[in-house]
């Protein structure tokens, strides 16, 4: 089966979907996306997006804060062109039909870590949830938008599916679309477009704890790399210092974040004894970034033996308090929990991938007529670490940018090659699939005990060992089996998970996100990206 588009759209959150509202104003849209549709990363972000929207801020201040989070590794250029966006990103959501918290007739604007002043537009700490809301409402209204729910991409068509991988010329990469597999029927459908956006959302699944949904597997990074094109700084992994600690949790599903809002709100870091501890990591305190909290917790629990730290709000007024975060009292609440009477039980945990697939300020990515925006693209805004509230702004400017740059290519008269269909003869071995899914559990623990917050070469080198042995293993299963999601799924996490361990291997300092033990912090002989690409 063959469907032909102007636009493919891989992924449907904020990335995906604002720049298919856009483009369906010029041509036809397919939006393929893994689960239903409102499925994404977007829906759990609980913070909100920074803006310059008060008189006592300014676009310098913003961009000062987000280059010192960024730890010196943030492209200048892509941090100013993002926050000068910032208030037209704001207004563009309220006309699509975002609400916005106010007071008193205005925007509330909070604080988050990192940040010097009140910047942060949300909605109580629900703002993902309501942004996806508001742009799939505005999607179902628009005939030219067609979303194909319950559909994982398996990988990119290029030149390699069409010459074979001789007659691919040096450098010169053309996507042409994808192929897709339907899921609930099992049937693999050709996808082919003028310009395709790569909306795939991040990785938190290579790593045992964390926020992300089951779907963020890094596939679009993984897709990209096999194609022969530019990922990097995929050794900046961000973990959020404040997810729930809870000791039944269920590892596979998404640890529940205790918004970093709520420290910008005034929640003060302590231990077991009520002792704040932030004071002597960071001058900041409990307000720092949060490479240097997560590290603090980290530390502090190594060295008290404890499983968590706590963060502490019973200072603050109760009716304010369950105002203002209304989701994060309700599900701690549910947990045995009143966060206005006891402090929270918090751990890091994995949250948002720094790096992604290579793009210019256009979003273009190093292949033709491919572009990849939000947190599956590394477009040198966060750098070694990202300022809070930052991403989703990324995700409008960079979608935005995309648009404007590929309506030119997707207004030419349609020009696709002869493209195979997708050839699978092969049956799925389900006993051998049995042994072979445990590796994903492995993988992901490996990632946690080897390539997490404090790191080593010793243990970053045995973590890459035995990555390479399973990936060995998935990739001969999935060449003589028939596809699944969850093979495909498994692909892309240890090809990630490699992908981690290669750039944390490859950057011999300790920068942002990235600590180790070998290495002293901030070597400028390393004050550059870290860029892998396939040999052809």
């Amino acid at each position: 089966m063959e469907v032909a588009t102007d636009y493919l759209v891989l992924g449907s959150g904020i990335a995906g979907l604002s720049f298919a509202l856009k483009a369906a104003q010029h041509g036809t849209v397919a939006v393929v996306t893994k689960k239903e549709r409102a499925e994404s990363s977007t829906n759990y972000a609980q913070g909100g997006i920074a803006a310059v929207l008060s008189p006592d801020d300014s676009f310098e201040l913003h961009v000062e804060d987000t280059l010192k989070a960024g730890a010196g590794l943030c492209h200048r250029d892509a941090v100013e062109l993002v926050v000068k966006e910032g208030p037209r990103m704001v207004r563009e959501l309220i006309e699509w039909g975002v609400e916005f918290t106010r007071r008193e007739g205005k925007l509330a604007l909070s604080r988050e870590g990192g940040h010097s002043r009140d910047r942060i537009v949300h909605v109580s700490d629900l703002t993902g949830r309501e942004i996806e809301r508001a742009l799939l409402e505005r999607v179902k209204e628009h005939g030219n938008i067609e979303v194909y729910e319950n559909h994982i991409a398996i990988d990119l068509i290029t030149e390699h599916h069409v010459f074979g991988v001789k007659g691919v010329p040096k450098g010169h990469i053309t996507c042409w679309g994808a192929y897709v597999l339907n899921t609930q029927t099992g049937l693999v459908k050709k996808f082919l477009a003028k310009v395709v956006l790569l909306a795939t959302g991040g990785s938190g699944r290579t790593y045992l704890h964390t926020t992300n949904p089951r779907i963020a597997t890094g596939d679009g990074i993984a897709m990209v790399f096999r194609a022969g094109g530019k990922v990097g700084n995929l050794e900046f992994m961000q973990f959020h210092p404040t997810a729930l600690y809870r000791p039944d949790a269920n590892p596979d599903e998404p640890a529940f974040l205790i918004s970093e809002a709520v420290r910008g709100y005034g929640g003060v870091l302590v231990n077991r004894k009520g002792e704040p501890f932030m004071e002597k990591y960071h001058h900041m305190g409990s307000l720092a970034p949060r490479d240097a909290v997560a590290r603090a917790i980290d530390q502090e629990m190594k060295r008290s033996g404890e499983p968590c730290v706590y963060l502490d709000v019973t200072h603050k007024d109760p009716e304010e308090t369950k105002a203002r975060f209304p989701n994060i009292y309700a599900r701690c609440l549910e947990a045995g929990i009143d966060i206005t009477e006891e402090p929270i039980p918090v751990v890091p945990a994995a949250h948002y991938m720094c790096g992604g697939v290579a793009t210019d300020l256009w979003g273009r990515t190093s292949i033709r007529n491919l572009y990849a925006v939000g947190e599956a693209a590394l477009t040198g805004v966060h750098g070694a670490n990202r300022l809070a509230s930052n991403s989703l702004l990324e995700a409008l400017v960079f979608s935005d940018r995309a648009f404007r740059d590929s309506l030119p290519r997707a207004q030419e008269p349609e020009k696709f090659p002869d493209v195979p269909d997708w050839s699978e003869e092969n049956v799925f071995n389900a006993e051998e699939w049995v042994l072979l899914s445990h590796d994903r559990d492995e993988i992901r623990r490996l990632m946690w005990d080897y390539v997490g917050i404090v790191r080593s070469n010793y243990r970053l080198q045995r973590a890459l060992r035995r990555i390479r042995l399973i990936a060995k293993e998935v990739e001969e299963f999935y060449r003589r089996t028939k596809v699944t999601m969850d093979l495909i799924e498994l692909r892309n996490l240890v090809q990630v998970a490699e992908l981690i361990v290669r750039c944390a291997l490859a950057r011999k300092e300790s920068r942002g996100l990235h600590y180790t033990t070998d290495y002293p912090e901030l070597d400028p002989r390393w004050q550059r990206d870290t860029i892998l690409q396939k040999k052809p």
